[in-house]
């Protein structure tokens, strides 16, 4: 599996930086307690390899996983489903396991699209030091992924033109002066480039130009559709999208089959 190739690959890669001193970490001083495990466990100080994890010991990356959700589930509110939160954070430890330099912030925008519209569905976690910067917020949803305005979205694609949310992980990149449509009339907010890291599910984001950015029909109480881009509220966006840029992460989460069983980032750590 491709996804199972990068991983492995990356492994040896971090381990060779550990050995000669280079540093793993995000920009702030502190590492945190997930990238404190993994560092632990590729330098042979912690979790067993998984080799033994295999034979009834948790993985060094399921030790990672564990440790930010029971530091986050608390503060969390209620999710769509309970893998969820464990989704998004094991989908995130594993890609900044396996591309650590591409990582250079600690922040993760994670969205439960299994709620609707009018429910607040999104976060902003400091994954270094393993808090909620934000949230629950209200997020809109690409309208080819509803027929109704307000709801909970169904349908899911990466294609050019369908308008619909694509799931899975994206890496960030600058933040820009965006502007938008909402019922007839022209607006100004801040926009965030995404790439879509999610291969087959989300890797056309750029080119479709889903971004995140702020918007005027997103409110406390409810957030209207979108062209497939993960807004949020004007003012939300202007405190929360330059800290999310450069290397932050975001992790768009749906119960959908086809994608729970497809994407990399979840198959790649499905040990």
């Amino acid at each position: 599996m491709v996804a199972r190739k990068y991983l492995q690959g990356a492994l040896v890669a971090t381990s060779a930086m550990i050995f000669t001193g280079a540093q793993f970490a995000p920009r702030r001083d502190s590492r945190g307690p997930v990238l404190e495990a993994a560092t632990n466990w590729l330098s042979g100080s912690a979790a067993q390899p998984d080799s033994v994890a295999r034979k009834g010991k948790p993985s060094a990356l399921a030790t990672a996983t564990r440790k930010a959700i029971d530091a986050l589930r608390a503060a969390v509110g209620p999710l769509s489903s309970p893998a969820a939160l464990q989704d998004a954070v094991r989908s995130y430890w594993a890609f900044r396991t396996a591309h650590p330099d591409a990582i250079r912030n600690p922040y993760l925008y994670f969205v439960d699209y299994g709620l609707p519209s009018t429910a607040p569905r999104g976060y902003v976690f400091d994954m270094s030091a393993l808090e909620i910067v934000d949230g629950p917020f209200t997020v809109a949803h690409g309208r080819g992924s509803s027929t109704a305005k307000y709801g909970v979205p169904t349908l899911f694609s990466n294609a050019e033109g369908s308008e619909a949310t694509s799931l899975g992980l994206y890496l960030t990149e600058n933040t820009y002066p965006f502007r938008g449509n909402s019922g007839g009339r022209r607006y100004s907010s801040i926009g965030l480039r995404l790439v879509g890291v999610s291969d087959g599910y989300n890797d056309n984001a750029l080119h479709r130009r889903v971004v995140a950015h702020g918007a005027p029909y997103v409110t406390e109480a409810k957030a209207g559709r979108s062209e497939g881009c993960p807004a949020m509220e004007q003012s939300r966006a202007r405190r929360l999208l330059p800290r999310l840029a450069n290397g932050g992460m975001v992790f768009l989460f749906a119960p959908d089959s086809t994608w729970l069983s497809g994407d990399p980032w979840l198959t790649a750590t499905a040990e």
